[in-house]
C-alpha cells in the first residue's frame, strides 16, 4: 500500500482553479454581446460555482496545529469554520471532539459525538433534493452522511469518551458499535445480492473487534457477568485473529480468575498515528473515455456538447506511515509491555473506499452527462447554430462549468491510524505510569507520565493520543482520584 505524503498546499490545482474561475467573467461579457439569455444564465451559474479552496485546504491549519500539540489553536480554527461552513459542520464537530478528548474534556467530546451520530443516522434516508443539486454542482452539495467506517468509529469514540468520564454508558455504546456494523453489512449485502459473489463489497466490511473488547472488559469486572465476558472475548478472537492478546484474554476469562486478591486491572487505550484523510484525485481513464464519447456524439448531432477537457475529480483515501508502531508501558520504573492494535482504521478506510469506488465514479460520470445534456438543451432552446461563435461560447462555458467541480474531501480528519490496547494486573494502590512511543528498533521520543490509583477488584482506565512522535494533550485517567498529580 502506498502512503503519499500530505502537502500543505496543492499549488498546481489551485492555479488551475483560479484560471478556470477567470473564464466565467469573459463568458459573461461575451454572452451580453450575443444577447443570449440562456448563455447569460449559464455564465452566472458557472461564476457562482467556481472556486479554489476545498475542505482539504480549509482544515489543514486544524490538522497541523493538532499534530504539533497546539490544541487551543486547533480548536480556534474549528470554531471559526463552524460559523462559516454549514455543509462541513458534522465533520468539524468530529474533529472538535478529538481535540476535546485530547484536552481532557471527555464529557464535551461525548456530547458532540452524540450529535453527529444522530445526524448521520438521519441522513441515511435518501435526499432527492440534495442529489439533484449535486448533479448541477458536485458531491459537496450533498449533506455529508459519513462514510460507513466513520459511522462505526463515532460509536467507538463515544464508548471511549464515556469510559474516561465515568458515565456508565460505555457498554451501551459498544453494543451500538456492534449493531451498526451488522446493519451496514446487511444493507450492503442486500444491495448487491444479485451481483456475483466476487463483486459484492460486503467482504470489505469486516467486523471491528473493539466493541466486544470493551463489553468483555466491563463484564470481567463482576463475577456475575463472566459468562458474558467469555462470549465477548470469543467474538474478539474470531473477528480480529491478528490481535495479539485475543487468545490470552479468552484464556483468562475461561480458566483463570479475572483479578487476583489484592489486585486491580489497568486498561490502557492509545490512539496511535495519523488516520486516513481524503484528497482530490483525477480519474484519467474515465476522462479520456468521456472525451471520445462526446467527440463521437458531436460528429452526428445537430448541436455541440462541451468536450471533456476538465479532469474527472474523485476523492481518494490517503494513509500515512505511522511514526510509532505502538506504545511502550512502564509502571513504577519497570517495563511491563507494549500496546497491541485492535482496530486498524487506515485499513478499514482503504478497504471500504475500494469496495465503493464504482459508486463514486458512477456519480461523477452521471454528473458530467447531466451537465452536457443541459448544455445541449440550452442550445436547442436558443437555436444556437453548430460551430457558430455563440456555440463556441456555450462550449467554453460548459467546459468551465465542468472544471468548477471539486471532489468531496470531507472526512473525519483527526482520527488515529490505529486504536491500541494493553491490560496489566497491578496491586491495589498508587502507581506511576510512563508511556513512550515505540518502534521495532526500540523506544524513542518524549515520554508521557501520569499517576493512577488502582482499586482492589476494579478497573482503572488510561487514554493517550500519539499522532506522531510525541503525545498530544494530556493522559486521561478514570477514575480520577489522582488527576491533580498528572503531568
Amino acid at each position: 500500500m502506498n502512503y503519499p505524503l500530505l502537502a500543505d498546499c496543492r499549488g498546481t490545482n489551485c492555479r488551475n482553479a483560479r484560471s478556470a474561475s477567470s473564464t466565467p467573467a469573459r463568458l459573461h461579457s461575451l454572452s451580453r454581446s450575443f444577447g443570449g439569455t440562456a448563455l447569460h444564465c449559464l455564465s452566472l451559474l458557472v461564476l457562482a460555482l467556481t472556486g479554489c479552496a476545498s475542505h482539504f485546504d480549509r482544515v489543514q491549519p486544524i490538522r497541523m496545529a493538532f499534530f504539533d500539540g497546539r490544541l487551543s489553536e486547533a480548536e480556534e480554527h474549528v470554531d471559526k469554520l463552524l460559523k462559516k461552513r454549514k455543509g462541513e459542520r458534522d465533520v468539524l464537530l468530529l474533529d472538535k471532539a478529538i481535540i476535546e478528548l485530547a484536552s481532557g474534556r471527555p464529557k464535551e467530546a461525548e456530547q458532540h459525538l452524540r450529535k453527529v451520530r444522530d445526524r448521520f443516522d438521519e441522513l441515511e434516508d435518501f435526499d432527492a433534493t440534495k442529489a439533484v443539486a449535486s448533479m448541477l454542482t458536485d458531491d459537496n452539495a450533498r449533506a455529508y452522511a459519513g462514510e460507513d467506517y466513520e459511522k462505526v468509529l463515532v460509536r467507538a469514540m463515544l464508548s471511549i469518551s464515556n469510559l474516561m468520564s465515568e458515565g456508565g454508558d460505555a457498554g451501551a455504546y459498544a453494543k451500538q458499535m456492534v449493531d451498526k456494523q451488522q446493519e451496514i453489512i446487511q444493507t450492503v449485502d442486500e444491495k448487491y445480492k444479485d451481483e456475483d459473489k466476487d463483486k459484492n463489497p460486503v467482504l470489505a466490511f469486516k467486523q471491528v473487534a473493539l466493541g466486544p473488547y470493551i463489553r468483555g472488559m466491563l463484564a470481567e469486572e463482576s463475577p456475575l457477568t463472566l459468562t458474558e465476558a467469555v462470549r465477548a472475548r470469543v467474538q474478539v478472537a474470531n473477528w480480529e485473529p491478528k490481535f495479539r492478546d485475543g487468545q490470552t484474554d479468552l484464556q483468562r476469562c475461561q480458566y483463570e480468575v479475572p483479578m487476583h486478591p489484592g489486585n486491580g486491572a489497568l486498561y490502557i487505550f492509545t490512539l496511535v498515528g495519523r488516520g486516513p484523510i481524503k484528497e482530490e484525485a483525477i480519474e484519467p481513464v474515465t476522462q479520456i473515455e468521456l472525451l471520445l464519447a462526446d467527440r463521437i456524439f458531436n460528429c452526428f448531432a445537430n448541436r455541440n456538447i462541451p468536450p471533456t477537457f476538465a479532469p474527472v475529480k474523485i476523492p481518494r483515501v490517503v494513509n500515512f506511515v505511522p511514526v510509532a508502531d505502538c506504545v511502550s508501558v512502564n509502571i513504577d520504573g519497570k517495563a511491563v509491555g507494549k500496546t497491541a492494535t485492535i482496530v486498524d482504521i487506515g485499513e478499514m478506510a482503504v478497504r471500504q473506499q475500494q469496495a465503493l469506488y464504482p459508486q463514486v465514479l458512477a456519480r461523477a460520470v452521471a454528473r458530467r452527462v447531466v451537465k452536457k445534456g443541459i448544455i445541449y438543451g440550452i442550445e436547442e432552446v436558443a437555436d444556437v447554430q453548430k460551430d457558430s461563435l455563440t456555440s463556441l461560447a456555450v462550449m467554453a462555458a460548459g467546459v468551465a462549468w465542468e472544471a468548477s467541480e471539486s471532489a468531496d474531501t470531507r472526512c473525519w480528519g483527526l482520527l488515529p491510524d490505529t486504536i491500541q490496547v494493553f491490560r496489566v494486573e497491578l496491586p491495589a494502590g498508587e502507581h506511576q505510569v510512563t508511556l513512550r512511543p515505540s518502534q521495532r528498533q526500540g523506544d524513542f521520543g518524549t515520554p508521557a507520565h501520569t499517576k493512577i490509583m488502582v482499586r482492589e477488584g476494579r478497573h482503572t482506565y488510561l487514554l493517550g493520543n500519539l499522532p506522531t512522535s510525541q503525545f498530544v494533550g494530556k493522559l486521561l485517567t478514570a477514575p480520577r482520584e489522582l488527576d491533580e498529580f498528572s503531568e
